[in-house]
C-alpha cells in the first residue's frame, strides 16, 4: 500500500522488543526480524533533510514534509527500540544510527520543523516520553507545561484549554514522569485518574469533560488500558517494561555535530 502514516510501525518495533525482553524468545526475534526491518526503512524514507520525519504519505505515494512533534517523538523511540534489536541479533544499521540522531536534534533544538500543536498535551509531555528529551530538559520542559495541562485530582487534559482529562494523556504522562526519575508524581497522576475507573469492569473509560461532570467519551478503551498497565508496570519494577521506556538500556543513535543539517 502507498498510502499510509508512521504509526503503525513504531508500535510494532516497540512491541516486538519489549516481548523479546520479557520472554527472550529468540525464535520470535528471527521471525519478526524483516517485518520490524521493513517497518524501519519505509519510516525512515519519510525522513526531511532536517531530520524530522513526514507524518504520512498520500494514497498515490507521495510523501508530506509536514512532521508532528508527538509522532517524530515516538519514531524516535521505536527506532532506539530497533537499534536494541539490531545489536541483539549482531546486524549493525549505521543508517538508522545516523537517522536516531538527526531526529533527536530536531526535537530538541528545532522546534519550527513541526507543525504547531501547542495547544496538545502529548506535544508537551511525548518528547520526554520517547527518550528525545532527558536529565534538565525533560524536567524544564515538564515543568513548562504543568500547569496549563495537570487538572489536579482530576488528570491531564488533552487539549489546553478544553475541561476534558483523558485516562490514556494521564497515564502516558506518569510514564514520562517515572523515566524522568520522579515517581512519586507519576503515582499522584495514576491516582488522580482514579475516577475513569469503571468499578465493573475495571477498566477505564476515555476521558471525562468536568464543566459537564460528565463521562466522554462512553468507550472503554484499549489504548487508555495500555497505557495505563504500561505505567503501572514500570512503576512497579517491571524489567522488560522499565528497559524499554527508561531508556538507559537502548542505543541512542549518533548525533550530528552542529547544525548543518537543515
Amino acid at each position: 500500500m502507498a498510502g499510509g502514516a508512521p504509526a503503525g510501525g513504531r508500535l510494532l518495533v516497540r512491541g516486538v522488543w519489549h516481548h523479546y525482553l520479557s520472554t527472550g524468545d529468540d525464535t520470535f526475534l528471527d521471525r519478526l526480524w524483516p517485518t520490524v526491518y521493513a517497518a524501519v526503512e519505509w519510516v525512515l524514507r519519510l525522513q526531511q533533510p532536517g531530520g524530522q520525519i513526514g507524518w504520512r504519505r498520500d494514497d498515490d505515494g507521495t510523501p508530506t514534509a509536514d512532521a508532528l512533534l508527538t509522532g517524530c517523538s515516538s519514531v524516535h523511540h521505536a527506532l532506539r527500540c530497533a537499534l536494541a534489536i539490531a545489536e541483539q541479533r549482531e546486524e549493525p544499521q549505521p543508517d538508522w544510527e545516523l537517522a536516531a540522531g538527526a531526529l533527536r536534534h530536531a526535537i530538541r533544538h528545532h522546534p519550527e520543523r513541526f507543525l504547531d500543536k501547542d495547544r496538545y498535551s502529548m506535544d508537551w509531555y511525548y518528547p520526554v516520553l520517547g527518550g528525545a528529551l532527558t536529565d534538565t530538559e525533560a524536567k524544564e520542559r515538564i515543568e513548562e507545561g504543568w500547569d496549563r495541562f495537570v487538572v489536579p485530582g482530576l488528570g491531564v487534559r488533552c487539549v489546553s484549554p478544553n475541561p476534558w482529562v483523558t485516562g490514556g494523556e494521564s497515564a502516558e504522562l506518569a510514564l514520562a514522569l517515572w523515566a524522568m526519575g520522579e515517581s512519586d508524581r507519576a503515582l499522584e497522576v495514576l491516582q488522580s485518574i482514579q475516577h475513569l475507573r469503571d468499578p465493573q469492569t475495571g477498566l477505564y473509560w476515555t476521558g471525562y469533560v468536568f464543566d459537564d461532570e460528565a463521562i466522554w467519551p462512553v468507550e472503554l478503551t484499549a489504548w487508555t488500558a495500555g497505557s495505563l498497565l504500561l505505567a503501572v508496570a514500570a512503576l512497579g519494577g517491571h524489567e522488560a517494561t522499565c528497559a524499554v521506556f527508561g531508556g538507559d538500556r537502548l542505543p541512542k543513535g549518533l548525533d550530528p555535530d552542529c547544525c548543518t543539517r537543515v
